[in-house]
């Protein structure tokens, strides 16, 4: 029982890789750390800009992009529900708590705010997934966005690299099968097309 109750210490993987990563970020120029943690702190709301972006777009096009592009919000929730139980369920500490001497751009969270999988990544990456099976403009666009936002996570101290891998992984491999099967709400678009909803759902 003692075992389950400590938490998971992932130094061992890549300690050193995020040691790494957070000496750079220590000899740093301040204003390219200020927009770093700028972004990892406010990035996310760029995320729900293009989800409205993908919305406007899907009213020109098919019910069944439609559809995807309405999920795409929900699709990262469910996702996001997925990755807090996976962090529940391995409990790992944040790098700044295990390592002696880490540096970090912003506070080290408390224990309890468990590192594996990132939130970040796995949001980050669930929406660029989504948003790519709706518009691969807007995708194009938000791929990089979260590639940034995963490796903001490690620079600013608060996870492992294998943190925000996991949650780019996490993030695409679910966000992948619930976008496409919400094209099968179609039908519901189609008759919503022809209502009072018309002027959200189509030119």
């Amino acid at each position: 029982m003692t075992g389950i109750a400590l938490a998971f210490d992932g130094s061992h993987i890549d300690g050193d890789l995020y040691r790494s990563i957070t000496d750079e970020a220590r000899h740093a120029p301040h204003l390219f750390n200020d927009a770093v943690t700028a972004w990892t702190t406010y990035g996310l709301g760029v995320f729900a800009l293009l989800m409205l972006a993908a919305w406007w777009r899907a009213r020109r096009t098919g019910a069944p992009v439609m559809a995807r592009a309405l999920a795409v919000p929900v699709v990262v929730g469910v996702v996001f529900a997925v990755d807090s139980v996976l962090k529940s369920l391995v409990r790992e500490d944040r790098p700044c708590q295990t390592l002696a001497n880490s540096f970090t751009l912003e506070a080290c969270p408390a224990h309890g705010d468990w590192s594996f999988p990132s939130n970040h990544a796995v949001i980050a990456f669930s929406a660029a997934t989504a948003l790519w099976l709706v518009d691969r403009r807007i995708g194009a666009l938000a791929l990089p966005a979260a590639v940034l936002m995963a490796a903001s996570r490690v620079w600013v101290g608060v996870h492992y690299p294998h943190d925000v891998l996991a949650g780019a992984v996490t993030g695409i491999v679910l966000a992948i099968p619930l976008t496409l099967l919400a094209g099968r709400a179609a039908p519901w678009v189609e008759r919503a097309r022809a209502g009072r909803l018309r002027t959200f759902l189509a030119v």
